[in-house]
């Protein structure tokens, strides 16, 4: 014990002396009272640090500890200023790079299994012959049990060339787990940016971005060069609900292939003057006049709201959709030592008639809606009146579909998932992705289905019965209530069992899509929830009207 508190004394000495030091030599300035106070707390945390970890009844773990400490911080701040340690790194490269070393397939927990969740098409774990719903039970020969996600993740991971051996049980027509092993090579995957494109009818096409990778722009530029290769294109439908983002200079390139060469994109201001900067673009469109509805929604985050401003913005397309999500800041990272980063937000980004569409504040990490009175106004090119702070306002707006309580817990239990999984095992063969759907009788065996596990789930009433109750037992009134309480709860459990029938449609439509993707991947997923999509329809409706088009674009 002792030697470990001279330990720690000789360490936190030796990082006081350099960062006091390095502090010192930069009091010169006018700042002199800054530094000393940051210096100042410098010590305290350290020493406080110490004192725990050395003196604290109890075993601690200096790691977490400092995690801990390290997250409540940058919390304070804004929502994306965050520490990436060394272990996170991989998952942070991915995310920007959308490349990996491994055997394209997702995996998800499942109750206490850990289930393949999704497969990309192309990669080895797809031609090993793996399929979603497969329950992983060994991976090079170690135990999956016990073992989370990202354990088992980072297994699967690896250098390309490299093999992995995965030991699965899978569900078969009777309902027994067969065990089967397989030998996969692990290799570049790249998930892809533009995960679809193609003509959503004769003359409309359509290019779907999930994610601000490297080479978004390319990709987004190569898929409508190829809906230009079909002589009937007229329009395009640009989609980019759900996508939080990336990085900055795709959005700059992505806006290119719609706008002109050498036109401001968006420009970038923080605290350091001297690192503030204008984005243009530097290459030339694809097309500049091609009718263009772009979809956004509350998912549509930071790099996506610069796309669809910049767009609004030059009145070179129509949005349609719900409000974006209002993220315009700009995140750097440094590196921190020990081949961990700290992702800090640096500036904000204001795009062409000079409007921020940052979120005023946030609470719980969602951005505060602000009434629109306390918003400041700008005008687009064609001298159209818009709003900055919280996100960019379509110019169509849809009203989306709340998810009911049954889809939710359909979803959550997975019972859609294992829905699914039994449907793909007894089919061998459907109809192609854009043709496909259930028929009654299906449906009506998922119904069976879901009786047989039992399946039930609690309501925004019922939990409010509840509360209700509690208050009236603590106030003395449950005795005078009780009766009709237990009347309401009847009642409403009444009406649940007719649940998954009222929201048919939009159980029936998830079921669809997670049924086509066990056949045709992401792209027939994608294929089929494009024939029941109420905004593309809308989006369709607007392009097919050349009047309504021009009226949206023009000043008001």
């Amino acid at each position: 014990m002792n030697r470990i508190k001279v330990f720690y004394k000789k360490t936190y000495k030796i990082i006081l002396v350099v960062l006091i030091a390095t502090i010192a030599m930069a009091t010169v300035t006018d700042e002199d009272n800054k530094y000393f106070e940051i210096s100042k707390n410098i010590e305290i945390y350290a020493n406080l640090y110490k004192e725990i970890n050395t003196q604290y009844v109890d075993e601690t773990d200096p790691a977490n500890l400092m995690r801990i400490g390290i997250d409540a911080m940058l919390a304070s701040l804004d929502p994306y200023t965050n520490y990436i340690s060394e272990a996170e790194i991989e998952g942070y490269r991915i995310a920007t790079t959308g490349k990996y070393g491994g055997v394209g397939a997702a995996i998800q927990n499942h109750g206490d299994k850990t289930v393949i969740s999704d497969i990309s098409e192309g990669f080895s774990a797809a031609k090993a012959g793996l399929k979603v719903g497969d329950i992983i039970k060994r991976v090079d020969g170690k135990s999956a049990e016990g073992k989370n996600t990202n354990e088992i993740g980072e297994i699967l991971k690896g250098s390309p060339g490299t093999k992995v051996a995965l030991t699965i049980d899978r569900v078969q027509p009777d309902g027994v787990l067969e065990e089967m092993i397989f030998e996969i090579d692990r290799e570049n995957v790249v998930v892809p940016n533009v995960p679809y494109s193609g003509m959503i009818n004769e003359e409309i096409g359509y290019i779907t971005l999930t994610t601000f990778t490297q080479q978004a722009g390319e990709n987004v530029a190569n898929a409508l060069n190829d809906l230009k290769k079909n002589p009937k294109l007229k329009a395009v439908i640009f989609d980019l609900r759900g996508n939080g983002g990336g990085l900055l200079n795709e959005a700059v390139n992505v806006s290119n292939v719609f706008i002109k060469n050498n036109e401001l994109v968006v420009t970038t201001r923080g605290k350091v003057k001297e690192w503030d900067r204008n984005f243009k673009t530097s290459s030339e469109p694809v097309d500049l006049d091609i009718p263009l509805v772009i979809l956004t929604d509350k998912g549509s985050a930071s790099a996506s709201e610069i796309v669809s401003g910049v767009i609004q913005d030059l009145d070179r397309g129509v949005i349609l959709g719900q409000k974006s999500y209002g993220k315009g800041l700009v995140q750097n990272t440094l590196d921190v030592g020990y081949n961990s980063r700290v992702k800090v937000t640096i500036a904000k980004y204001y795009i062409p008639s000079g409007r921020c569409i940052q979120a005023v504040s946030y609470k719980n990490g969602e951005p505060i809606e602000i009434p629109d009175s306390e918003k400041a106004k700008f005008k687009t090119r064609n001298g159209r009146e818009v709003l900055d702070g919280g996100g960019i306002y379509p110019d169509v707006k849809i009203a989306k579909d709340a998810i009911a309580n049954v889809t939710k817990s359909l979803m959550i239990n997975n019972l859609i998932f294992d829905y699914a999984t039994l449907y793909a095992i007894k089919n061998a063969t459907i109809k192609g992705a854009k043709e496909y759907g259930m028929t009654d009788a299906e449906y009506e065996a998922f119904v069976k289905f879901v009786k047989a596990k039992a399946h039930n789930y609690e309501t925004g009433s019922e939990k409010m019965l509840q509360d209700l109750e509690k208050k009236a037992a603590e106030e003395n009134y449950l005795s005078t209530i009780e009766a009709d309480l237990n009347a309401m709860r009847q009642k409403i459990e009444q009406d649940k069992t007719q649940d998954i029938y009222k929201y048919k449609k939009q159980i029936k439509d998830l079921l669809e899509r997670e049924i086509v993707s066990r056949y045709y991947f992401e792209k027939g997923k994608i294929e089929l929830g494009l024939q029941n999509d109420e905004e593309i329809k809308e989006a369709i409706k607007v392009l097919n009207d050349a009047d309504l088009y021009k009226k949206l674009l023009a000043k008001q």
